[in-house]
């Protein structure tokens, strides 16, 4: 039976967050499968006693340490074989700068940015040729903590300290705020599962109490209209390949006059049952538990089968029992009970399609 580690915790600022995600991937994983042992971090140094004796480790962290590709490095060093992205494509998408230059060289709109990394380079004024409104936010953060709505210049110096604040010692994003309709797409194995609309309930954008507060947000699996859903799901795939993420991400984007603008792509997006992309494949027919396994057998796959740390040899995905990946195409199809056809341009959350 596969000794799956559950790493969560770590060093960031969204350690709640990842504890969250660790506690839910901890009770979904099938026992007859695998091993769950859960592996709490609060320090960097902790991570080697924590992952020995694993065959598998699913990565529950955010942030720094987690998404950034340094995780990443030190398990494959350590020859343990771990969940989603590689090193390069968690290294570039943790970067939302970077990651959006790459994103704009395959000509997939995003807004307009500036980013700073030190308040020695606050230039408002280049704010203002940006435009207002803006969203001030760490360059390499997520959960919307440490992220501002600014509407006018009298509001930027202190959002940008907000966001040095929790920048992990990272730089900050100044990013031209576009209204529209959000919209997240999740990728698993290549493919895009249900689009889900989101619509903040009491705040006019999609932040950390609407995220994670019962009742903070609308998140429902939309269906549009068809030459709009076909631009979402080449923006969506241009980005997953562009930045060389494998086995599931999931991609941020706005709709504004039937253009989808790229927001950033995550590589380990929360995964708690009722999260945005469980909530996808609850759609396309992947229950929870599934999806584990899907992450599971593609990420085995994409290391290229099993080296336990105890050296007791090579293991292939085969050998673990667990599914291979079901065609999300055809669980799309097959239940539309899931979707709301919208053959006319509608309003969404004030946003006319």
């Amino acid at each position: 039976m596969l000794r799956v580690g559950v790493i969560m915790g770590g060093v960031s600022s969204e350690y709640e967050v990842s504890l969250k995600t660790g506690r839910e991937m901890l009770k979904a994983l099938d026992p007859a499968k695998y091993t769950a042992v859960p592996v709490h971090i609060t320090s960097r140094k902790e991570l080697l006693k924590g992952v020995a004796g694993l065959d598998f480790a699913l990565l529950a962290l955010h942030g720094a340490y987690g998404e950034d590709g340094t995780v990443q490095g030190a398990l494959e060093t350590l020859g343990i074989p771990y969940s989603g992205s590689g090193v390069l494509a968690s290294s570039l998408c943790m970067d939302k700068g970077l990651a959006k230059t790459v994103i704009r060289s395959k000509s997939i709109p995003t807004p307009d940015w500036l980013c700073w990394d030190s308040m020695d380079e606050y230039a408002p004024e280049a704010v203002q040729r940006l435009g207002y409104p803006v969203m001030v936010k760490p360059n390499s953060g997520g959960s919307s903590i440490g992220m501002t709505k600014v509407r006018g210049p009298e509001e930027l110096r202190a959002a940008v300290e907000k966001a040095f604040s929790s920048a992990d010692g990272g730089s900050v994003l100044i990013e031209h705020y576009i209204p529209g309709q959000e919209i997240t797409c999740s990728i698993l194995g290549g493919e895009m599962l249900p689009v889900i609309g989101i619509q903040s309930l009491g705040a006019d954008w999609f932040d950390y109490e609407a995220k994670y507060e019962q009742g903070g947000a609308e998140e429902q699996i939309i269906r549009l209209p068809d030459a709009l859903q076909e631009q979402v799901r080449k923006a969506a795939l241009t980005c997953y390949r562009a930045l060389k993420c494998a086995v599931y991400a999931r991609v941020d984007m706005l709709l504004q006059d039937g253009i989808p603008y790229v927001l950033e792509v995550n590589t380990l997006p929360g995964m708690t049952a009722t999260s945005l992309l469980p909530q996808s494949a609850e759609a396309a027919g992947i229950d929870f538990s599934s999806l584990l396994d899907e992450i599971i057998t593609g990420s085995l796959r994409e290391r290229g089968g099993l080296q336990g740390a105890s050296g007791e040899g090579a293991r292939t995905v085969a050998d673990t029992g667990v599914k291979p990946q079901r065609q999300v195409k055809e669980a799309q199809q097959a239940d539309h009970t899931h979707q709301t056809p919208q053959a006319q341009p509608v309003e969404y959350g004030g946003v006319r399609l």
